[in-house]
């Protein structure tokens, strides 16, 4: 499969978009990243409950592997694009964009402490600084 594939497989689904974070292509839907490319393309990702992520690796041997550390216990799965079949990879997604679409709206996070933002429409920067 190539990136392109999977870059098809996640926009075709109702509502999903593809996005951008940390310099690599996500897509979403109702908000929530539910799948994502490297910066090489040469992997992908799919977020699917625990349970999911163990069914899939073990139906798809050398498709599929938990993330490491954290992010693979909470179910994030790696898909490598050269082994990976469309079909496995759309099953796979599919699981990932509903529990996005399942949820609430994400609410967008309010920006960390001492973060420099550009001056509201209509303000004066310099009324700002004062």
């Amino acid at each position: 499969m190539t990136a392109d594939q999977f870059r098809t497989l996640a926009i075709d689904l109702q509502g999903a978009v593809e996005g951008a974070h940390m310099g690599h292509a996500d897509f979403r839907a109702n908000g929530r990243i539910f799948a994502s490319l490297d910066k090489d393309e040469r992997t992908g990702m799919v977020k699917l409950s625990p349970e999911e992520q163990q069914e899939v690796v073990r139906e798809h041997p050398g498709m599929f592997d938990p993330a490491s550390g954290a992010w693979g216990r909470q179910g994030y799965t790696t898909v490598q694009l050269a082994a990976a079949t469309v079909a496995a990879v759309r099953s796979a997604m599919l699981l990932a964009w509903q529990a996005a679409i399942a949820k609430p709206p994400a609410k967008k996070r309010p920006p960390a402490a001492g973060a420099r933002h550009p001056p509201a429409a209509g303000t004066r920067a310099s009324s700002r600084r004062r």
